[in-house]
Formats: C-alpha cells, sequence, structure tokens
C-alpha cells in the first residue's frame, strides 16, 4: 500500500531540516524545538513521525544507504580493479557533505544505527546477486562484503584511514573486488 503523500512530505520537511541544522552543528546540539521550528511543522507532528531525533537522522541518511549499496552493483559483466563504477567515486566524493553527521551515526568499525542499516541492505543485495550468479557461498561472502564496506567506510569518515575520495573508492573497490574472487571450498 503507498504511503499517504502528506506523510511523506512532513517527513521530506523534517529531513530537510534537520541536515540544514547538522550542517552547523553535530546532531547532539540540535533540538527538537528548532527543528520543528525549521520544519513548520508542530511538535507532536514530530513525534508523530518520529521517536527521537536518532530515528530522523537515520531516515534522512538512508539515500546514503540506498545510493553506496546501488554503487557498489552499478556495473555488469567483470569488474575492472583498475575502474570502480562511476556511482561508486561519485558517493564517496559527495560523502564529506555531511560528513559529521554520516561520522555520528556511523561509528569507527561500521557499528552504529547507520551502520546497522547500511550492513543489513547490503548484505541482503549482495546475497541476492551472488545467488542469481549462482556464485558458491553468498551468505558468506554477503557479510564479508558488507563488514568490510560498512567498517571501511566509518574508519574513512573517522579520519582512521587516510585517503582522498577518490583513493579510498579504488582501495574499496579492489578489497571488494578480492572478496567476491577468493576460491571458497
Amino acid at each position: 500500500m503507498p504511503e499517504d503523500p502528506r506523510t511523506e512530505r512532513t517527513r521530506a520537511r523534517l529531513r530537510e531540516a534537520l541536515l540544514e541544522e547538522c550542517a552547523s552543528g553535530p546532531l547532539e546540539k540540535v533540538s527538537v524545538a528548532a527543528l520543528v521550528r525549521r520544519a513548520g511543522v508542530g511538535r507532536a507532528t514530530f513525534y508523530v513521525h518520529y521517536a527521537d531525533l536518532e530515528a530522523l537522522a537515520v531516515d534522512a541518511c538512508a539515500g546514503i544507504v540506498r545510493e553506496a549499496v546501488d554503487a557498489l552493483h552499478a556495473w555488469r559483466g567483470v569488474p575492472d580493479p583498475a575502474s570502480p563504477p562511476p556511482a561508486l567515486v561519485d558517493f564517496f566524493e559527495r560523502l564529506p557533505s555531511h560528513h559529521t553527521l554520516y561520522g555520528e551515526l556511523l561509528r569507527p568499525g561500521g557499528g552504529g544505527p547507520l551502520g546497522q542499516v547500511l550492513h543489513r541492505d547490503l548484505r541482503a543485495r549482495s546475497r541476492a546477486e551472488r545467488e542469481l550468479a549462482g556464485a558458491p557461498e553468498p551468505e558468506l561472502v554477503a557479510s564479508a562484503v558488507a563488514s568490510a564496506f560498512a567498517g571501511v567506510l566509518a574508519d574513512w569518515l573517522h579520519g582512521m584511514i587516510a585517503a582522498t575520495p577518490a583513493e579510498i573508492t579504488g582501495r574499496v573497490w579492489r578489497l571488494l573486488i578480492s572478496l567476491h574472487r577468493t576460491p571458497l571450498p
């Protein structure tokens, strides 16, 4: 059943307001009062849609999860280790725009609420792709791919891996290709 357009418009306004609020400071400094004022909705409306600010933040950043999953699967045929998909390059280049918020929700090692969503969605997509291709060990490789990507992404966002967006894109791409190509018994 499709979602009510009014509900989606309200959620979109709240997501946009949160991203604007977080552009000038961390999530922990955002108040519900300032957020609803910026979004032009009532406080009660906020709580109809979200349990708290973290739930809204995860929803606002869920687009990054979809982009990451799509970017990692934006190729067909035999992957070239020297040429990451353009969607993956674009993904890493755009991340710094909301670096602080993503870093709050995606903790080092790939944990945190956004890390959980990223791991779940990427694992499901990787497993489905491997099953469709008849590749061995779809569960194992899907878990390894999701864990590696979420962990590297988080550690890069937190400055634990020194690399430009272009450099990290190439490194991640080669790592994930290696995981897919590793011979399994």
